[in-house]
């Protein structure tokens, strides 16, 4: 049975206050999925929240602005900063290859919320979020949900996986807004040496991925001399822009993601651009599809490393601070790439926390395992094909801040390491 029995061929394009009209309808405690990162569409959100008293709200790393009120269940398996600290989060541990399914068998959505470009030729398109939205839209519309877009003449037209007929929209709004743009990230001498070490480490011809933060900045900005490069990756910014600009990448083989934010320029590059290819996060996420491209390199940041050559990128001090997201995802599927190399780069110290980033042990879940190297500004540690003791010594001298070594390898022989 629909929701609200409003599914159709054709999208129908009401107001504002009328879609809050249609909103109140609604009983129960629905559940709500809505475009994260920098595509929320926030005049629907408002909507939302203003229309139903009590509701799930489920949303991958959701931004500041978010409602937070009693009444909302804030739901997210990646946490943005729009929900880190809240009492009334609800933190999903998941693969983000898996959300998905995760979505189609124990959080099936209710009303599925999107930021969409206007029609052209029947079709909108999701434009920087695609993300795991059509899988949210397909659950809902099976079980009789809701789909509602905001139509914005400043999203970009995004091709592949992020065209959707009008038809599966059940109503839209109009809106004309700015797309948000993320804070620009400082890239500081440590962030430029930890770049220039990856790059290193990076072939001409490689297949890329890299994950969020100054560190996987500063290594797209150290590959701008690399010639037939190509980008498969669940995100992407403008580093992979200027990659393009600089010739750096293949042109025969488009750049496939799942979402990106960055600047104003960053979001005219990919309208209508036949070269960016925005898929679903069951493929571009799928190890199996990633281990399929060739000299897959993976890079991706952490909070945390130890002595096992184990990473920690999603707690901080025992609470949720992101979540997996895709890099195990990406960790498994490079692996198996031929000429495939999985590297996690982090400053050696927490200038903020005034702490080593390498301990002994975790003291929490980690989030990835067995990757082939671990970089810092100190050094480069190979991991792969090294034995135990022989990679604890590796991250110890190589990848550790010199004050903290001493204390290192002692602990380190407390756990039975040969250092």
């Amino acid at each position: 049975m629909s929701v609200l029995g409003y599914h159709n061929e054709l999208m129908r394009v009401i107001t504002q206050s009328a879609l809050r009209t249609v909103l109140g309808r609604i009983e129960g405690v629905p559940r709500v999925v809505i475009s994260g990162n920098f595509a929320t569409p926030w005049r629907v959100l408002r909507e939302v929240d203003a229309a139903i008293g009590t509701y799930r709200l489920f949303a991958l790393n959701a931004q500041t602005g978010f409602p937070d009120r009693d009444g909302v269940i804030l739901e997210s398996p990646f946490v943005g900063a729009g929900m880190r600290h809240s009492s009334r989060l609800r933190y999903l541990p998941c693969r983000l290859s898996l959300v998905p399914r995760l979505l189609a068998t124990a959080l099936p959505p209710d009303v599925v919320v999107v930021h969409t470009s206007t029609p052209i030729g029947g079709t909108v398109s999701l434009g920087t979020e695609v993300n795991i939205l059509p899988a949210a839209i397909e659950v809902a519309r099976a079980r009789g949900g809701l789909v509602v877009a905001q139509l914005n003449p400043r999203m970009p037209y995004a091709y592949g996986d992020a065209v959707l007929a009008e038809g599966e929209i059940d109503l839209a709004i109009e809106a004309d807004d700015p797309l948000p743009s993320p804070p620009q990230r400082q890239i500081t001498p440590v962030h430029e040496s930890i770049g220039e070490r990856v790059a290193a480490l990076v072939p001409d011809a490689a297949t890329l991925q890299l994950g969020i933060g100054a560190a996987p900045d500063a290594v797209l900005g150290a590959l701008l001399g690399r010639r037939g490069l190509a980008v498969w990756s669940e995100m992407f910014s403008d580093g992979v822009l200027a990659l393009d600009r600089a010739g750096a990448l293949d042109p025969e083989r488009p750049v496939t993601a799942s979402f990106g934010f960055g600047s104003e320029e960053f979001y005219r590059w990919i309208d209508r651009n036949p070269r960016v290819r925005m898929l679903r996060t069951e493929k571009t996420n799928d190890p199996g599809l990633i281990a399929r491209q060739p000299a897959m390199v993976s890079v991706n940041s952490a909070l945390q490393v130890d002595l096992f050559a184990q990473a920690n990128a999603a707690r901080v001090h025992g609470t949720i601070y992101s979540g997996f997201g895709g890099q195990t995802d990406f960790v498994v599927g490079a692996l198996h790439s031929p000429g495939g190399r999985a590297i996690i780069a982090l400053p050696s110290w927490h200038p903020k926390a005034d702490v080593s980033t390498v301990v002994p042990q975790l003291a929490g879940p980690v989030t990835s395992f067995q990757h082939s190297f671990i970089v810092s500004d100190q050094g480069t540690a190979a991991i792969w094909g090294n034995d135990a003791s022989a990679q604890a010594s590796q991250v110890v001298e190589r990848v550790a801040h010199p004050s903290a070594r001493a204390e290192l390898r002692a602990a380190g022989r407390g756990l039975g390491f040969l250092l």
